[in-house]
């Protein structure tokens, strides 16, 4: 890392602007409404990523969790100019230690193209996918 980064759970400090412009053009959320941002930072445990100087966030994930058994890890990005640094992999890290994230029977999350990432913090494919299930809308912030 060559700028140094803070990570923070502090929802105050999110720019909703930022991530609804982020968000709207990933593969897995596009074109997702603001009111539907707002919705998922309320009800999730939320990391910004900021650089530490200027405090510009370019960074974002989420975590669902009944902060018991299960958790689900979504909305993971770094902005594109500020990837390949390892920003990505100091805040998995820094979900991953987080202290009310602690003794968790089961993590989830879903991804195209991270597995790599991912894999270096013990995720691993689904050991029974026949157990899992899904209903599954890909595109439903396109649909009218």
């Amino acid at each position: 890392m060559d700028t140094p980064i803070d990570i923070s759970t502090d929802k105050s400090k999110l720019n909703l602007d930022f991530l609804h412009a982020e968000l709207s053009q990933q593969y897995w959320s596009l074109g997702i409404p603001r009111a539907t941002v707002e919705q998922v930072i309320a009800n999730s445990l939320c990391f910004g990523v900021y650089l530490t100087e200027s405090q510009q966030q370019i960074g974002f994930a989420r975590v669902t969790t009944d902060f018991a058994t299960f958790a689900y890890l979504a909305d993971v990005f770094i902005q594109t100019d500020y990837q390949g640094r390892g920003y990505a992999k100091t805040l998995i890290a820094a979900i991953k230690a987080h202290p009310d994230l602690q003794g968790l029977r089961r993590w989830m999350l879903i991804t195209r193209d991270a597995h790599n990432l991912y894999k270096q913090f013990g995720f691993t494919p689904l050991a029974n996918p026949g157990r899992a299930m899904e209903i599954t809308q890909p595109n439903i912030y396109q649909t009218p």
